[in-house]
């Protein structure tokens, strides 16, 4: 077995990687929303929409409208969002997609008092998902919201997605399927739609090879955080890391580590501006032992990070809806691309190179040196982030 062919069976053991795909990497809204919108409005069957935010702004408007053509020319039209993420999504709204014919269910709606109160609350659809009629997929960490909300920078929010055309198509698009009857059926609803299930079909002249791989509570447990793992264990040239809430355990520090060790240019982008402090309090305490370890970090200042990417070796990249924290990786549903393709890692990473070069490097001898308040605060933090994590269940090591 030659190395690339040992590198390909260790990293997607499981996870049933496939050839012959057609993949186009898409960057904010200003690509994901007019490939979204345009493969809607060619529909002729079914579209399936997941999301954890629905955000009533101008671009989901677009959306939500693109959607209810599409349910008035006869389509069945599928869309699940998430009961805390989506939980202001306006009546109005909703009576609209209602009215001209779109299905659509809350995944664990807010029940009693409230998502807070309650740990196991935690367990959320984070999933950003598309299939339209089992021929096209957009797959990656954009939800449906403007890229200039709610918090307005000079640049767009980083984020990225990927649009799927070809074999991988068939599990996409029995994922999204298996989810939503899932959640149909714990709801009590049924299908009122009296059109066959369709077949995924694709061109075949692809070339790229990628799996489609999932976090639930079942079956999948922890397959995007072994991809990660096993990326990690056997790079040997470079990783480049861009991830918008990034607190991984232990195993996953001590192969950064590792890495960095062994003379592997390791790099990591985080946020800078965050609408978490309490969660970026508590990623920074583990900032300084990974800088002390040769670990490069980057802040991202000029607009809200909420890309969820990696890059290993130039040859191999993720793109998806988990981040590298506890709430992603053991809590909730999640749905990452995984490609082993030169070009398709290139892509990505001349599209980071620009925004590593304006981020802000941290020191690590300003670390080192960093206040004990600070230190104690962040560290407070991290306590505070794992105390919930195994309130709701999860085990993070």
């Amino acid at each position: 077995m030659t190395a690339r062919s040992r590198w390909r069976t260790l990293l997607f053991r499981g996870t049933e990687p496939v050839s012959g795909n057609q993949l186009r990497l898409l960057q904010s809204g200003a690509e994901f929303f007019p490939a979204l919108i345009a493969a809607i409005d060619a529909a002729h069957t079914e579209v399936h929409l997941e999301t954890y935010i629905f955000n009533p702004d101008p671009s989901a408007e677009a959306v939500r409208d693109a959607l209810m053509r599409a349910a008035r020319r006869g389509v069945r039209v599928r869309v699940l969002v998430d009961g805390v993420g989506s939980r202001e999504l306006p009546a109005a709204w909703l009576e609209a997609l209602k009215t001209a014919g779109v299905s659509m269910l809350r995944y664990r709606p807010l029940v009693g008092r409230g998502w807070r109160s309650n740990p196991h609350s935690l367990r959320r659809l984070h999933r950003k998902l598309a299939v339209v009629d089992a021929r096209i997929a957009l797959v990656g960490g954009m939800n449906i919201i403007d890229d200039y909300e709610p918090v307005r920078f000079d640049a767009p929010r980083l984020d990225f997605s990927v649009e799927v055309q070809g074999p991988l198509l068939a599990q996409i698009h029995q994922s999204v399927r298996r989810l939503w009857r899932l959640v149909a059926l714990t709801q009590l609803q049924t299908d009122k739609s009296r059109k066959p299930e369709i077949r995924p079909s694709w061109p075949t002249n692809g070339h790229m090879r990628a799996a489609f791989v999932v976090r639930d509570n079942f079956a999948h447990r922890r397959d995007i955080e072994r991809v990660y793992l096993t990326a990690l264990a056997l790079a040997h040239d470079e990783i480049l890391i861009a991830n918008a809430y990034f607190m991984p355990g232990r195993r996953f520090r001590k192969l950064l580590k590792k890495a960095a060790a062994r003379g592997v240019k390791v790099r990591l982008l985080v946020q800078g501006h965050t609408d978490h402090p309490f969660f970026q309090a508590a990623s920074r305490a583990l900032y300084r032992d990974l800088l002390a370890a040769g670990v490069k970090i980057y802040e991202h200042q000029a607009s809200e990070l909420h890309a969820k990417v990696a890059i290993v070796d130039g040859q191999r990249a993720t793109v998806g809806s988990s981040n590298i924290d506890p709430f992603s990786l053991l809590l909730a549903r999640e749905a990452n691309i995984v490609v082993d393709d030169a070009a398709f890692a290139h892509d990505l990473q001349q599209r980071l190179q620009p925004v590593i070069d304006q981020a802000t490097p941290l020191d690590p001898a300003d670390w080192q040196r960093r206040p004990w308040p600070q230190r104690m605060l962040s560290w407070l933090a991290y306590g505070g982030v794992r105390f919930m994590v195994g309130l709701a269940g999860g085990r993070w090591v």
